[in-house]
């Protein structure tokens, strides 16, 4: 006779009850750094002995969210770590009083896919292709595969989508410009020109959770000016959103790692060239030249002619929504960026700002060697302040290392 699953029941509960005894609690140790730390996603291989389900508590008692994956991949973010402080935390058995939190919650939404963030709305990835704010938009820049609206902790909105100066930018996308490609030239980015598009082909996965949650997709980049379109290149995106709780001030973080591989046995040469492969358009209402957008990069630039064509680690637009509030985003390039730190295009008179490697020569994407860009995104309600951008800067590039101890 076929066993059933009522005949390993008490197996199953001793089972539990014994792993239950055999659980322990740990201290989970990240080391000091010279530098201060912000918004740092930190991952840890789970005790098989663990308790589960676990917490963390830090010095004070406090719970903090930990969201642990099928391979034991254990995740929490750590607000603040000033510079030269070690941080200790105790993994113990979660209780009661550390229920469910939402989290990052990731869903469709009006045909797109939308992200919330401890029950706000923080951004959606365009996933309808024939959504468009206005009548006139010409059918060979319409297109999904990018993200916009992004909003900051207080509801501003930070980005624009068909602007009417430019309908052809998108939130945050990352076509290139110029190129070469079996002779012919495509450009990826000016869609109005017709010689190349930057299309998506599918969402592939989606997840929420307490501490993270996030989307994957395959894009691709296809070459109009062929006899037969092309695709050139394969792109895959995959956008992490964090719930940093305890950011002072509050943020909205998240990930962008975008990977591109080439899509025949002939490479994407990419000329040097003044912008494309990644860019950001802020707000509507940031539009205009002075001051309407407010510029600040890593090295301290504030004026947008002086800081194009410079190189740095991170750079902020931001500016005033209707109500005259502040908010902005830093974009933070990861040192392990292809010649990081990247320079800059700043537009003089546009809130817009692209990482451009090739401003720095030609290079190519060759087949069997994938390009890899990764970036943060780190929205905030208010002014910019350089030394808390450079703190979550090094929590980005320079995350703590990790001790598990059994405690006690």
């Amino acid at each position: 006779m076929r066993p059933t699953l009522a005949s390993f029941a008490p197996a199953l509960a001793a089972a539990a009850l014994i792993a239950s005894a055999a659980a322990r609690d740990y201290r989970v140790i990240l080391d000091a750094a010279p530098v201060d730390r912000a918004g740092q996603v930190i991952a840890f291989q789970l005790p098989l002995d663990a308790p589960r389900p676990a917490v963390l508590r830090d010095a004070s008692g406090r719970s903090c969210a930990l969201q642990t994956e099928v391979d034991g991949t254990a995740r929490f973010i750590v607000a603040r770590q000033q510079a030269h402080a070690s941080l200790t935390f105790t993994l113990a058995a979660a209780g009661a009083a550390d229920g469910p939190r939402e989290g990052v919650v990731v869903a469709p939404e009006r045909g797109d896919l939308k992200l919330s963030i401890a029950g706000q709305a923080a951004l959606w990835f365009r996933l309808d292709r024939d959504t468009v704010p206005r009548t006139d938009i010409k059918s060979e820049i319409i297109r999904a595969g990018y993200v916009h609206p992004v909003f900051s902790p207080a509801g501003q909105l930070v980005t624009d989508d068909y602007p009417s100066n430019h309908p052809h930018h998108h939130g945050i996308w990352t076509p290139w410009t110029k190129t070469s490609f079996q002779g012919r030239s495509p450009d990826f980015w000016n869609m109005h020109k017709k010689t190349g598009a930057e299309e998506l082909v599918a969402l592939d996965r989606t997840w929420s959770g307490a501490v993270h949650g996030g989307f994957e997709a395959r894009l691709k980049m296809v070459d109009l000016s062929a006899p037969a379109p092309a695709v050139a290149l394969h792109e895959t995106w995959q956008l992490t959103a964090y719930d940093v709780v305890g950011a002072t001030p509050a943020v909205r973080m998240f990930d962008l790692v975008a990977t591109q591989t080439c899509a025949t046995p002939d490479p994407l040469v990419l000329p040097e060239y003044h912008y494309g492969g990644f860019g950001f358009r802020g707000a509507g209402a940031w539009n205009g030249p002075g001051d309407a957008a407010r510029f600040l990069t890593s090295e301290g630039i504030t004026d947008r002619i002086k800081g194009n064509n410079t190189r740095a680690r991170w750079c902020y637009l931001g500016g005033a929504g209707a109500d005259g509030a502040l908010a902005g985003t830093a974009t933070l390039g990861h040192p392990e960026n292809f010649r990081a730190p990247q320079p800059l295009r700043l537009h003089p008179n546009m809130p817009y700002f692209s990482f451009v490697p090739q401003q720095l020569g030609e290079f190519r994407i060759a087949p069997g060697r994938p390009y890899r860009a990764r970036f943060r995104f780190v929205v905030t309600d208010g002014a910019p302040d350089r030394a808390r951008i450079d703190a979550y800067w090094n929590g980005y590039a320079q995350p703590a290392r990790v001790k598990i101890a059994p405690w006690p």
